[in-house]
């Protein structure tokens, strides 16, 4: 094995690691500075770089773009006595393997330069990155080649069909695959949360109005059937569609005609539904709130979506997928998971499904220290010691497809929602996740000044609203009145800001 390189102007940093990393019989070689260590990668390499952030004559972030040129893959550890926040993200950005603040405690030093000799020892990753080219779906699992043999069946039909399984699970990428896969995949594929709605506005959303129809009406608008001519219209969350709502669809589906709200001339309508729901609908039709015959108009087809527990050996295969789609969305290398760390992750419930998956993928492209991922690098609640506490189910989106990606806190680095970072819905402590919060909004706040950001204040101020009032909006379905309530702001505050955040549906 090759040695470790300590460079470091200073003689007894570099004297107490050699004599600790000989204990452990790891050979060193020690530079007093970053020009000696630079003219020694023209003739040689070490199996891990630890170098100073600060010395004479050159620092170590120079020293590690000259790694990232010369000997790309080598694990580069930083040290520096000064903890700033600019120290910090510069050296992760270049590329380091870990940041070690001094003074630091020899064992844990030890101990981070064993692992990133680990890393180094594993080699290149070996398994396909090709993300852009990656299937639309995956999955393993008997039930998703189910899934899959049933779509390329209706691959030939318009039949309407009902879509059901737990939140998470992926229900518009199956609505998406069946339209692509279908007859109508040259037509336009409209998608509408029903359950996002206000009911009084759902009517106009499904079916447009005509001008005047009502106050603030005050031009003719398409509704999502007439948006869907030819092609396909997914109403998701069918199952809180209001009662009376109910009839008008139904009359569609029936007899494919319907009004714009305040019209008095009937529209053909030439639509693919597909439907879905993770709620019973059947328990929903005994009790009063699902119209029996507009249920057997729905459930022509019946695709039900498994949860992630119940095809957990494709957990493997999801996560470095979700790994190496956050790293190209980010820009940096994809990640590796231990043979360990997948077999634990295959282990959990995952009751937020494969969105709570995806949430994890991102949050450890960001927060894991090692380029491969053990056990240890998971989120606490995630760990051995909290198997318990797994609700990590936050947001993003879909089983194998595009979704926001998380980070700490409720800022946002290249255009990543702190409000999906999985500790946010976890069990993680209030002041852990509190500190958690402060640094990714530290973090932002410095990217923004380096760039010389106009107007930095007002950005982070509307970009921290509209994360407020967007996850409120999630929770209350929609529901402005109660949203407000709940945030303790006025009615007339809620709606001017969702116009000004451009936040309507």
């Amino acid at each position: 094995m090759k040695p470790i390189w300590i460079v470091d102007d200073d003689q007894s940093i570099r004297w107490v690691l050699e004599k600790a990393l000989a204990r452990e019989n790891f050979a060193t070689r020690s530079f007093a500075n970053v020009r000696e260590a630079s003219a020694a990668l023209d003739h040689d390499s070490p199996q891990v770089l630890v170098s100073d952030i600060r010395m004479p004559g050159g620092s170590g972030l120079e020293l590690l773009q000259t790694v990232r040129d010369k000997v790309p893959g080598l694990p580069v550890i930083i040290m520096t006595a000064f903890s700033d926040l600019d120290s910090a993200v510069a050296a992760f950005q270049g590329g380091a393997f870990e940041y070690l603040a001094k003074p630091f405690d020899v064992d844990k030093a030890v101990e981070l330069i064993r692992r990133a000799v680990d890393e180094s020892m594993r080699g290149e990753q070996t398994w396909d990155d090709r993300v852009a080219d990656a299937p639309e779906m995956l999955g393993q699992a008997p039930a998703m080649q189910d899934m899959f043999r049933a779509i390329g069946r209706l691959s030939h039909s318009a039949a309407t069909v009902l879509i059901t399984g737990e939140s998470g699970t992926g229900k518009e990428l199956v609505a998406r695959a069946l339209h692509r896969h279908s007859p109508r995949a040259n037509g336009p594929f409209i998608a509408l949360n029903t359950a996002a709605i206000p009911k009084d506005l759902l009517e106009s959303e499904l079916f447009g109005h005509e001008r005047g129809a009502f106050t603030g009406a005050q031009a003719m608008r398409q509704g999502r059937f007439e948006q869907a001519e030819n092609g396909t219209l997914f109403l998701d969350e069918i199952g809180d569609m209001p009662f009376d709502l109910q009839t008008r669809l139904l009359r569609v589906l029936s007899d494919g005609q319907f009004y714009r709200v305040g019209g008095h001339n009937p529209l053909r309508a030439n639509v693919r539904v597909i439907a879905a729901t993770h709620q019973n609908l059947e328990s929903r039709v005994r009790q009063g709130l699902f119209r029996e015959d507009l249920y057997h108009r729905l459930n022509v087809i019946r695709l039900r979506l498994p949860a992630l527990r119940e095809r957990s050996e494709d957990i493997p295969l999801l996560t470095r997928h979700f790994l190496q789609k956050s790293a190209r969305d980010l820009g940096v290398e994809p990640k590796r998971v231990s043979e360990e760390a997948l077999a634990y992750l295959a282990s959990l419930p995952f009751p937020g499904n494969v969105r709570q998956l995806e949430n994890l993928a991102n949050w450890l492209t960001v927060m894991a220290p090692a380029q491969t991922i053990e056990i240890k690098d998971l989120p606490p609640d995630l760990g051995p010691t909290q198997v318990g506490v797994t609700d990590l189910a936050g947001g993003g989106s879909g089983v194998i497809g595009t979704g926001e990606a998380g980070l700490p806190g409720g800022a946002s680095i290249n255009g990543i929602s702190a409000a999906t970072h999985p500790a946010s819905a976890a069990g993680m402590p209030v002041a852990t996740a509190v500190a958690a919060w402060e640094g990714g909004l530290r973090t932002e706040v410095a990217r923004m000044l380096r760039e010389n950001a106009a107007d930095v204040m007002d950005e982070l101020a509307r970009r921290f609203e509209a994360a407020v009032i967007r996850e409120a909006l999630d929770f209350t379905r929609g529901r402005k009145v109660e949203a407000a309530e709940r945030l303790g702001i006025g009615r007339n505050t809620i709606t001017r800001k969702i116009q000004e955040l451009n936040l309507e549906p």
